[in-house]
């Protein structure tokens, strides 16, 4: 692979919902937490969004593990995903053609409301007992 180089791409400008807490693998658990808080208490929303891909995957269910313990009585919703990502290469050198990569990358969006939600759903999980 040293005679191909990583065509950089544009990043897409996704529109991101208030009520969405987007988790990255660089984040620390207690901004998320201290996201949650506004969201709930000063913002006085019943339900919010944890998303995250990758290697943040695992930040993602702590933040909620911490979040359903601070804030008694969340309902949960937990659905798990893959994104299929193309990376593209392009050649250094003549007489090459260019190179594409597809790489699948596991994404989990778990919803905490306050309010009941559809105990139904194969991700659902009742509020902790207290």
């Amino acid at each position: 692979m040293n005679k191909y180089r990583k065509v950089i791409k544009p990043k897409e400008a996704l529109v991101k919902d208030e009520d969405e807490i987007r988790v990255t693998a660089a984040g620390s658990v207690s901004a998320y937490i201290s996201r949650a808080a506004k969201l709930f208490n000063e913002m006085e929303k019943t339900y919010l969004t944890i998303t995250a891909t990758g290697n943040a995957l695992t930040k993602a269910v702590t933040s909620a593990e911490v979040i359903k313990r601070r804030f008694k009585g969340l309902h949960q919703i937990t659905k798990l995903c893959s994104q299929e990502i193309v990376d593209e290469y392009e050649p250094l050198e003549e007489g090459l053609d260019k190179v594409t990569d597809v790489r699948s990358v596991p994404c989990i969006e778990i919803k905490l409301s306050k309010e009941p939600l559809d105990k139904s759903d194969k991700g659902y999980q009742e509020p902790i007992d207290e």
